[in-house]
């Protein structure tokens, strides 16, 4: 008896000490179960914030489902179209794109690949039938693949993957569902006219949705994109060249500051090419829309782009290239400063023009001006290498030369490829009849580059006595 009620007298005690541990426990459970819902809930704000375009995609995806909905809930709808309407609710989902360029490719290539392969298949199966009821699996197997042999080779070639490759999809798997369907259906002719019906009309659903309520232009956003690239390359330009004759302030000596976003910049520009490439091709498909007429040069963007690319990678090997911890080598960068770091200027003055260009769609009259201060820079930076060579410096070693060299070689081939942009970028202004600029522009242009010349100063003399 004592026994027992020890031990009961110890449960008791020890029950409030287990009773605080789970409930520690539970409260702990809790708390990370908020600051769960609470990271998630921060990112969804977040992303929506960052472009409120993507809410309102996705209340139109809503919209468009609800609508295509009808044809189930009302009776004459649905009597219209019969069991296919399901068809229209999977078409929305499929087929409603971010942009109007992306939703009306897939629109027109499902419809028009569903009234191609039904039509075929419809034919075939007609053909089939006359064989014979031996002969007819016989024929439907044969012709179904071939058309799967064909038409999946097709879409190894590049033009088709670009463009038709979702309608060669569909034009397989519909030719597929009613060659094969077809055998077992009496009325194969009916039920490819409700389906076709039913994709079409989700189609067109689809299409006037993303159109009509705040619609995204694939076009749209590939301008802003290649000019935004422009603008990020320019502060590139400028800041990469900087750092790279820039004395040590708090860091190793030649290190560059990749902390500092206008050398980082230009990455953006190397990351760019899938995206410029994807909306060149979903621009290709929308109708004339604000500043763009019909059949605009889209491709004359990726030629920019490309231009821009090449830029970048001369960038990016002019960041690669840190200074040598040789005393002769900093000394030649030194007079080399200033001649680079002008040539730097003027590049990035040249880039922030030409975005200018493209975004205000009007042609500049400082662009040509711009590209003669480039090679008068570059021109400079030419002569002051054959001061520094002639004759070399005897306690320059050939790594200092070398590094010199790649720098100098660099900066020139910089200057080379932001005139190539200047080229893409006037191309694209004839090719699509840019503005003139007005003489308001014109004049707050001119002050701006002569208040740029006068901040250059004279030419730079380079001595090389002292080395």
């Amino acid at each position: 008896m004592d026994w027992s009620m020890e031990v009961n007298g110890g449960s008791s005690k020890e029950m409030p000490g287990f009773l605080t541990r789970v409930w520690q426990g539970i409260i702990s459970i809790f708390a990370m179960v908020k600051s769960c819902f609470r990271g998630f809930f921060e990112r969804v704000w977040k992303l929506g914030k960052d472009d409120p375009r993507r809410v309102v995609h996705s209340l139109k995806v809503g919209l468009a489902l609800t609508l295509v909905s009808l044809f189930y809930f009302m009776r004459p709808l649905y009597d219209g179209v019969g069991g296919m309407a399901i068809w229209a609710v999977m078409t929305v989902v499929v087929v409603f794109e971010y942009s109007v360029g992306a939703t009306l490719s897939k629109g027109l290539n499902r419809g028009f690949a569903t009234l191609l392969a039904g039509s075929l298949a419809v034919g075939v199966h007609e053909l089939a039938s006359l064989s014979g009821d031996k002969s007819e699996p016989i024929i439907l197997g044969i012709s179904v693949f071939l058309q799967a042999t064909v038409f999946t080779f097709l879409r190894f070639f590049p033009t088709i993957k670009t463009r038709y490759d979702y309608g060669a999809m569909i034009f397989i798997l519909t030719f597929s569902l009613v060659s094969v369907s077809g055998y077992r259906v009496d009325k194969l002719l009916e039920m490819a006219h409700q389906r076709l019906s039913t994709i079409l009309i989700g189609s067109a659903l689809c299409v006037l949705v993303s159109m009509l309520v705040c619609p995204v232009w694939a076009g749209e956003d590939l301008h802003n994109l290649i000019a935004k690239n422009l603008d990020k390359l320019a502060a590139s330009v400028e800041g990469v060249v900087a750092e790279n004759f820039k004395e040590g302030e708090g860091e190793e000596e030649g290190e560059i500051n990749e902390e500092n976003p206008s050398v980082l910049g230009y990455k953006c520009v190397l990351n760019s090419k899938p995206t410029e490439e994807a909306l060149a091709n979903f621009a290709r498909w929308e109708p004339a829309h604000g500043p763009f007429g019909f059949r605009h040069p889209w491709k004359q963007y990726l030629k920019i782009g490309m231009a821009a690319r090449y830029c970048a990678y001369s960038l990016e090997a002019l960041n690669a290239c840190t200074n040598s911890d040789s005393q002769a080598a900093q000394e030649l960068t030194q007079h080399l400063k200033a001649v680079c770091t002008k040539v730097g200027h003027v590049s990035s003055d040249l880039l922030l023009d030409l975005s200018s260009t493209v975004k205000k769609m009007t042609t500049s009259s400082h662009t040509d001006l711009l590209v003669a201060q480039l090679n008068i820079a570059v021109q400079e930076l030419q002569l002051a290498l054959k001061i520094l060579s002639n004759p070399l410096p005897v306690h320059v070693s050939i790594p200092d030369i070398v590094l010199i060299a790649t720098v100098a070689s660099l900066t020139v081939e910089i200057s080379a490829r932001v005139e190539d942009v200047a080229e893409a970028v006037e191309e694209l202004s004839r090719i699509a009849h840019f503005k003139t600029e007005t003489a308001e522009e014109n004049k707050q242009k001119a002050a701006t580059i002569k208040a740029l010349a006068d901040s250059d100063g004279p030419h730079v003399a380079i001595h090389v006595d002292s080395l």
